[in-house]
């Protein structure tokens, strides 16, 4: 069996697209693409997951030193019998920690559908990640939330193979279709304009990629794509008073 363990810390910023397209430029000499998707380019879908208190989300949304979601992913377009990936994210004291396993995305919705099965019996690359899962599922009392989308470039160094440096454009988010074969379709929750960089590094931000991320003025800021979609699609159900996370569209 594989377990797929990341340990790693991740720094997010928000910034423009002209200023993607800048960055692209001056760290290109030091990446390469992805090799996943077409030159590092490809679609993620992810369905998240949460509490009918919206635990996860206040979680999140209060910083607490420990948190953690869980959400079931595709890449780029999935049928029924294509490929998922169950996975928690774990969040300490800045460090993420994610676990995750494989499995068809119809064995992933035979999991959440039935009710006292037997874990063995489900189709999946690790059955020890699956238990984890499912712990947390049953303590939370987690249930489909949403779908959040997003268009993502990928990096990796060349020289520090370690470093990931991740672009996602075009986020969007829907909570009226949560069947991750129906496509990646949903409303934007960030302005089109703005795009969240994250860099992904198991110690510290090399010198030249901070001089660089300095010198065009990108902007460090935490954007949690899954409370910004929650404030948009269920801000009506949340409590008054609660900070928006991003800029979002249409000057909501």
């Amino acid at each position: 069996m594989t377990i797929e363990v990341f340990t790693r810390k991740e720094q997010k910023y928000l910034i423009t697209v002209d200023q993607y397209t800048l960055l692209l430029e001056h760290i290109r000499p030091h990446m390469r693409p992805d090799r996943f998707g077409t030159d590092g380019r490809y679609t993620v879908s992810s369905l998240y997951f949460d509490s009918d208190a919206h635990t996860i989300y206040f979680e999140t949304k209060n910083k607490l030193d420990f948190r953690q979601k869980l959400r079931l992913r595709i890449y780029d377009d999935t049928d029924i019998d294509g490929t998922s990936f169950f996975e928690v994210k774990q969040k300490h004291n800045r460090v993420v920690n994610k676990r995750r396993m494989s499995l068809p995305l119809r064995e992933a919705y035979r999991y959440l559908l039935e009710d006292d099965q037997h874990l063995n019996n489900f189709n999946t690359s690790n059955l020890q990640v699956l238990r984890e899962i499912d712990r947390f599922r049953t303590l939370y009392k987690l249930r489909s939330e949403m779908v959040v989308s997003y268009d993502r470039h990928a990096l990796h160094g060349i020289d520090d193979p370690e470093l990931r440096i991740t672009f996602d454009l075009n986020l969007r988010c829907r909570n009226d279709d949560l069947l991750l074969e129906s496509g990646s379709s949903g409303q934007n929750f960030i302005d089109e304009n703005l795009v969240v960089l994250e860099v992904k590094i198991n110690d510290s931000v090399p010198l030249w990629l901070t001089r660089i991320l300095q010198a065009l003025q990108c902007e460090q800021r935490s954007a949690s794509k899954y409370c910004t979609s929650m404030e948009l699609l269920q801000g009506h159900k949340l409590p008054t008073g609660i900070g928006r996370e991003l800029i979002l569209t249409g000057g909501q």
